[in-house]
């Protein structure tokens, strides 16, 4: 049996006004050092203010930088800001580009870092895993999850709806993710965690449970997906790998990324290749597309600003980005007349 270590996050606290408990955090960890503050460029700007207000109070020297893209550039910016500043502690304020870039950049330097998500639009404000851009298209790449990770509802559920709709897609599509992984360890051999596999599909079950508090935009709702997403993130530091959170439909959102066709976010992209995944799978992907229309998410090509060639050419090339990765599109893919065929039968093009 193979061997990995499980690192989750020490800390997490979720709920109203929480940013200012950062203080206690810190306390807790016994921060003494000078930190690092990376946030975001656009409505980011205020809460990462707030935070480096309460961190100041501690009488800890911060130093900032600001992230404008998930690029490899990017990421050796904050490489080269923890070096200048010498900062023992990296604190992420922003959406997933943010955290992404904070978190590999730490993990580089061998620093800790803290995840405050001013959004809830993918899974990865609480996982060890970061999807960076290259020439090549998005890449995922394990780093490290945050040491703690503080989620305030009052500055997530003032983000754009459409990220709480992302994060529905990435959510769901753990339902064609987990059985990719089955299906890999059955064929191949692949290590098979039940635990992790369990936790990462109870937050798509209880995401559809709950869909209907999501639509209505209710506190509770927002705070189902908040939660969710989080048991997402400790899913893959159980297992070691995106694996329970990431498989068939993930590539075809990559790959659409690497054709650069469109411009839907990641969760969006994936709740509609969770659909078309799950049709391959047998599953009930009626059902999946049913709770993304419930609370608006695209579950079409067009929806999902995409030209019909384009999703099928995407289907087409899904299984090369991860070729390692093996899931129910197998070793050599499907044909251009198949994958339109699937994306006709599920309506995700007409």
């Amino acid at each position: 049996m193979s061997i990995h270590a499980i690192n989750l996050p020490r800390f997490v606290i979720v709920g109203s006004n929480v940013l200012p408990k950062v203080k206690e955090v810190l306390i807790r960890l016994s921060v003494k050092g000078d930190v690092l503050l990376v946030s975001g460029e656009t409505y980011t700007k205020e809460p990462a203010e707030l935070v480096k207000d309460s961190i100041e109070e501690l009488g800890l020297t911060v130093h900032t930088i600001g992230v404008k893209d998930a690029s490899e550039a990017s990421v050796g910016a904050v490489e080269c800001r923890i070096e200048e500043s010498g900062a023992s502690m990296v604190i992420s304020v922003g959406g997933g580009k943010t955290i992404d870039i904070a978190k590999l950049a730490s993990n580089k330097q061998n620093v800790p870092f803290i995840s405050v998500p001013t959004s809830a639009a993918h899974d990865g404000i609480s996982s060890p895993v970061a999807s960076v851009k290259t020439k090549n298209g998005s890449t995922s790449i394990m780093a490290q999850p945050p040491i703690a990770l503080l989620a305030d509802t009052d500055i997530i559920v003032k983000s754009p709806r459409r990220y709480i709709i992302s994060g529905v897609g990435d959510i769901v599509a753990k339902y064609t993710a987990v059985r990719d992984w089955g299906l890999a360890h059955r064929l191949r051999g692949e290590y098979y965690g039940e635990y992790s596999a369990s936790l990462a599909l109870m937050s798509a079950e209880l995401i559809t449970e709950n869909i209907d508090l999501v639509a209505r935009g209710l506190d509770a709702g927002i705070r189902v997906v908040i939660e969710a997403l989080i048991s997402c993130g400790y899913a893959m530091c159980i297992a070691g790998s995106s694996r329970p959170c990431s498989g068939s439909e993930h590539l075809f959102a990559h790959a659409l990324d690497k054709n650069c066709a469109g411009k839907a976010l990641h969760g969006e992209r994936c709740g509609v290749g969770t659909i078309m995944m799950m049709y391959l799978h047998g599953g009930d992907w009626k059902n999946v597309k049913n709770v993304l229309s419930r609370v608006g998410a695209p579950t079409t090509a067009k929806q999902l600003g995409l030209k019909d060639q384009q999703l099928v050419d995407a289907l087409t090339i899904a299984h090369t980005i991860r070729p390692e990765r093996y899931t129910i599109l197998g070793e050599k893919g499907i044909t251009p007349e198949a994958a339109e065929d699937l994306a006709r039968i599920t309506g995700v093009i007409d």
